[in-house]
């Protein structure tokens, strides 16, 4: 196996195990809160709402995942549906107070959780790390193969 080989199995394996360990840290910081909730939650906010459909396309979800997610977050309080103001057969999805709350709540545990992680790394690591998550998640969100 070359080298390079090599590299891409590692990464293949640590990012696996990253995966993982965000899905169990989800439920620790905020127990009703899963980590696709937390992600649906965080576009809805980036976006400034969306529809269900456009959640499920941005991440390739099947549509009945999201539904379910959706009606979870509806149940909790966290997202409402709103009419679209352009076209009143669209519903749109939005954060409610209840949902920014738990949302800023879970993203400063997250923060912090990372910068604890990462306390010990010299900056110019912290910076071509980065960069280099920022360049692998370009190369996905162009189309490529994931996971």
């Amino acid at each position: 196996m070359t080298a390079a080989e090599t590299a891409v199995e590692t990464i293949q394996r640590e990012m696996t195990v990253f995966a993982r360990r965000a899905r169990a840290s989800a439920g620790r910081m905020h127990p009703e809160l899963s980590l696709v909730s937390y992600t649906l939650l965080g576009h809805l906010e980036e976006s400034g709402g969306c529809r269900a459909t456009d959640l499920a396309a941005h991440y390739a979800l099947d549509k009945s995942t999201v539904s379910r997610q959706v009606a979870a977050l509806e149940r909790a309080g966290l997202i409402e549906r709103r009419l679209d103001p352009e076209d009143h057969r669209v519903q749109v999805l939005h954060l409610t107070g209840a949902g920014q709350e738990i949302l800023a709540q879970v993203t400063r545990s997250r923060r912090a959780a990372f910068r604890e992680r990462l306390a010990d790394w010299p900056e110019a690591d912290l910076v071509r790390f980065a960069g280099y998550l920022e360049r692998y998640n370009a190369r996905a969100t162009a189309g490529s193969a994931d996971d």
